[in-house]
């Protein structure tokens, strides 16, 4: 049996797992030593085993219906790529990736659509998922940075999920959380959806805003911290149709927790203002310090294990 470690290619945790080989029989652990997940594994990264068998595969190249060796299909893959070059240009000829992928894979077919087709047309799906948190972080920090890790969300006093059904869609990290507020029970956790979902479970605070009115939220608690008076808790409240007692008490956790750290995902992302609603979560966390310290920060989610590389 040969075991091989590599890495979970669904959710942005990007677990480690260790796949053992016993002829067509794959199983699949969590890897202990991997900082991501420690050895822990959601349904989804357990089951990756049984999606190595061959049945309703495709086995071999197949152009127009038939099989064919492998020098003959990329022979005609190339030959058709080029008649369509030849005679519509390189604009005509576009990639579309997967945040999936791995960073070599990624440049290969860069150097292929850049260097050698002689176009730009490649994009991800990494785009749609996280273009908005590139333009919130860029704006703030000048470049596509997170400044914060998994080790964060355990250190701190404040854990703020925003946009996020962690329990879902990032579930061992949310297992990660689970554990740091058994062991760390003054710990508080605010989660802000419109729904009340999974990760509610877990929450002291569950403000159940209107859907597109995050921003304002943040900005009557940077208005808060700065002491002005533009965004008043009353307007927020009308704002984001909120009981005013509940946005007192999160403005009040955040401003006097040791450490604050935010969540956020593709309920912030995905959104007409989604590069906005990024840089009123990250405002708050420069004006009041929480931030470039354990436990503090803005920290975005991604959807994908290599969105970044991407």
């Amino acid at each position: 049996m040969t075991e091989t470690r590599t890495t979970c290619p669904y959710c942005g945790v990007g677990c480690g797992v260790v796949a053992s080989a016993d002829g067509e029989k794959v199983s699949i652990r969590g890897d202990e030593t991997h900082p991501a997940n420690f050895g822990r594994l959601c349904v989804k990264g357990s089951a990756l085993g049984e999606t190595t068998g061959l049945q309703g595969r495709l086995l071999r190249p197949v152009v127009d219906g038939r099989e064919v060796a492998w020098p003959q299909a990329l022979g005609e893959a190339g030959e058709r790529l080029r008649n369509i070059i030849n005679e519509w240009g390189p604009q005509a000829v576009a990639f579309y990736a997967s945040g999936q992928l791995l960073t070599e894979d990624y440049y290969a077919a860069n150097k292929l659509m850049k260097g050698f087709i002689g176009a730009a047309n490649i994009d991800t799906n990494s785009r749609l998922c996280m273009s908005s948190a590139v333009v919130g972080y860029k704006r703030a920090f000048g470049e596509d940075v997170v400044p914060c890790s998994y080790e964060d969300v355990e250190n701190s006093d404040l854990v703020v999920l925003v946009g996020s059904n962690a329990a879902w869609t990032h579930p061992v990290l949310y297992q990660r959380l689970v554990q740091a507020k058994h062991n760390n029970p003054q710990m508080k956790v605010v989660v802000i959806d419109p729904r009340k979902t999974a990760t509610c479970d877990i929450a002291d605070l569950h403000l159940a805003l209107r859907p597109g009115s995050d921003a304002g939220l943040f900005v009557g608690l940077l208005n808060l911290i700065q002491g002005r008076g533009e965004w008043p808790i009353p307007r927020v409240a009308a704002f984001c149709d909120l009981p005013s007692d509940e946005i007192s008490t999160f403005y009040d956790w955040f401003i006097t927790a040791p450490r604050a750290i935010t969540l956020y995902t593709m309920g912030i992302n995905q959104s007409s203002t989604g590069s906005d609603k990024c840089n009123a979560i990250i405002n708050v966390h420069l004006a009041s310090g929480k931030f470039n310290r354990p436990g503090c920060g803005p920290f975005s989610l991604t959807g994908q294990p290599n969105a970044m590389g991407a």
